[in-house]
């Protein structure tokens, strides 16, 4: 079975959790050492400019990059993790602080579906996911709302099941946001695009995200 890899960045993550019965790969994106540090957990790499951290941490597991690059740490995080083979990523520590970056994390999830991998950032009790060309599925039991958007020019062939406002072989566009503030309806739900890349976000439980992994 392929390593989750667990990403933390430097914006305060919330608890932090593993999936159950999953090898894990932990890696520090610069700052977010501080709070892995704080919940007593080892990242097996350390990886960043370190500008954030104000230090440059000593070890064989760290991975120094120059200030002025074009990815950002979590960026190279994520980079990292694809190198070493995983496919399933958890992003935690980049959702508030800048806006700006918090967008960046957004970007990193498009990013990771364009890969071959699935990535999922986490905040208090809020995920957000990217895939291309597939499905993705919820389980029944959710509540609240569901937004969906398309990060690219043109997602085709959007189907939407299960949730209050269903669509059928829809278009979604970067210009006009059409799927926002749908709602769960207590039952399983499948949002699905044909051609393109959609961009998903709603409220659950981290742990309940993490055990479906």
């Amino acid at each position: 079975m392929e390593p989750v890899c667990y990403i933390v960045g430097a914006c305060p993550p919330g608890e932090l959790c593993f999936a159950p019965g999953r090898p894990a790969l932990v890696i520090a994106a610069d700052q977010g050492l501080r709070h892995l540090e704080a919940a007593g957990i080892a990242p097996d790499l350390i990886v960043g400019d370190f500008d954030s951290l104000g230090t440059v941490p000593a070890g064989p597991n760290v991975i120094r990059h120059p200030v002025e690059k074009d990815d950002t740490d979590m960026m190279l995080a994520v980079k990292t993790g694809l190198s070493r083979g995983c496919r399933v990523f958890v992003l935690y520590g980049g959702v508030g602080g800048r806006l700006d970056h918090t967008y960046a994390n957004l970007q990193t999830l498009a990013y990771l579906s364009d890969h071959g991998a699935r990535g999922y950032l986490l905040g208090d009790d809020f995920v957000a996911t990217a895939w291309r060309d597939g499905t993705l599925a919820f389980p029944a039991g959710l509540g609240g709302p569901v937004s969906v958007f398309c990060p690219g020019e043109k997602a085709e062939g959007v189907t939407i099941e299960g949730l209050y406002y269903p669509l059928r072989d829809g278009i979604l566009t970067s210009g006009f946001p059409l799927g926002v503030s749908n709602q769960f309806t207590g039952v399983s739900a499948r949002v699905s695009v044909r051609k393109g890349t959609l961009l998903a976000m709603w409220r659950e439980d981290p742990a309940s995200l993490l055990g479906r992994l």
